[in-house]
């Protein structure tokens, strides 16, 4: 990266417990949410962030966090890239917005070829995008439907795919995203993720409850992200692919979360080598700004016309610029490698503090940055995550009882050994909680 923001001191010290959180500022930004945002909104714990750079974010009382969560794992190049903020600044001052989904805007094709070039699947690609993950979700089901002819879709219990309809009853994480909503979508069925045996589609959903040339296509994250970072077994997604080949099923790998270089590929369905056909994209894509992606196998997203699916700011020239330029920096700067490489030590790591508090960590499990640990209880979970806050570390819940880290992919080597020693300490703390 070029030279950091005038802000930004790599040698200011930032203490062990950060005693002031939230601070004055803070709570102001607190007590203003409090009293005018939808309280549907899922606050992890009380950051009022203002800047940021790299792996590091300042909050509005001046207290530096290195940052294990990048946003959800959006910040893909980190904080305010030169890059990627150089990028945004020359096409805001040309043209904020003009819709792609009625004109020939040349920056949303630049956008798809970018995208379109890192494809896991053989020959032509074709790509639709939008301003969320939830929204390509949607998009890759009504191609799924509209493509087959057929009616329904599997997805599996742990799965996270996104919080509008049809991608809410996709998601099978949490009973709570579903409790209220009711009824959902029709058509959709769950079979359970990894490690369990996927004779479950085949001897209990097709042999009790959908005939499998009824199926559209089956969803599935290549690595569960919300559901808390699972990785499944070698061998398991290529029986998966296997299923659908036999019945003419579509393969939609949801790379919302896993996918833009978290892994150390470009597309955690790689470390597999199962080609999909449709893949979904969003989070990392554009470093923070909204933009998601589904694209598919040509013939497939050739069988519909125009108008048969549309979106007014989907591929916008802001955030498409973002995202060519995020694709630029990932190639350039070896993102990819220094995931892998920074990924390994943190793991490395992590087993190590399993084995000095194995009645605390339970697991730890992972791909390159994104990262997994297991605590026995979600009251656990959550208090390690809240003990690594106070110590200047953001991490975050995922599952039932887990934890998760996904840094931006510049995470350096010196980072990621501050990180882990400020995750041993609240291990360590919590630990001496349960054993007082």
């Amino acid at each position: 990266m070029t030279a950091a923001p005038s802000w930004f001191d790599p040698k200011r010290p930032q203490p062990d417990l950060v005693t002031d959180v939230p601070g004055p500022e803070a709570k102001a930004v607190l007590d203003r949410d409090t009293a005018i945002t939808s309280p549907s909104l899922p606050r992890a714990y009380a950051i009022a962030p203002r800047r940021g750079y790299g792996s590091v974010i300042e909050d509005v009382d001046g207290n530096l966090f290195l940052d294990f969560n990048a946003g959800i794992a959006v910040n893909s190049t980190g904080h305010a890239h030169p890059t990627v903020v150089a990028a945004v600044k020359e096409q805001a001052e040309n043209l904020l917005h003009y819709s792609a989904s009625d004109f020939y805007l040349p920056v949303y094709s630049q956008m798809c070829e970018t995208l379109a070039a890192t494809a896991p699947m053989d020959g032509k690609v074709r790509v639709f995008l939008t301003n969320s993950g939830a929204e390509a979700v949607e998009g890759a089901l009504k191609l799924s439907r509209y493509a087959t002819g057929r009616q329904y879709v599997i997805s599996f219990f742990g799965s996270f795919h996104g919080r509008t309809y049809g991608a809410m009853t996709l998601t099978g994480s949490k009973s709570k995203y579903h409790k209220g909503f009711g009824p959902l979508l029709p058509g959709v069925l769950h079979a359970p993720y990894a490690p369990a045996s996927l004779d479950y589609i085949e001897d209990v959903l097709f042999a009790h409850q959908v005939e499998p040339t009824e199926v559209a296509a089956i969803f599935v994250e290549p690595i569960q992200g919300e559901g808390g970072f699972i990785v499944p077994p070698a061998g398991w997604l290529a029986r998966l692919r296997e299923i659908c080949d036999k019945h003419g099923i579509l393969l939609v790998a949801d790379e919302v979360q896993s996918g833009m270089g978290r892994t150390g590929k470009m597309w955690a369905i790689e470390h597999t080598g199962v080609k999909p056909d449709i893949l979904i994209s969003a989070k990392g894509i554009a470093s923070g700004l909204p933009l998601g992606a589904f694209m598919a196998r040509a013939e497939l997203m050739e069988k519909w016309g125009a108008g048969a699916h549309g979106s007014t700011y989907g591929g916008s020239p802001v955030p498409c610029a973002a995202g060519i330029a995020t694709m630029k920096v990932i190639q350039e700067e070896n993102l990819l490698d220094n995931a892998t490489k920074q990924g390994d030590f943190l793991l490395a790591g992590l087993r190590e503090l399993q084995k000095k508090f194995p009645e605390t960590v339970i697991d730890v499990r992972g791909v390159a940055l994104m990262i997994g640990v297991e605590f026995p209880t979600g009251a656990i979970a959550e208090r390690v995550q809240d003990a690594a806050f106070r110590r200047g570390l953001l991490v975050l819940e995922a599952g039932v009882n887990a934890v998760r880290m996904s840094p931006p992919l510049v995470l350096t080597r010196e980072q990621a050994e501050t990180g882990l020693r400020l995750f041993g300490e609240a291990v360590a703390e919590v630990a001496g909680q349960a054993s007082a």
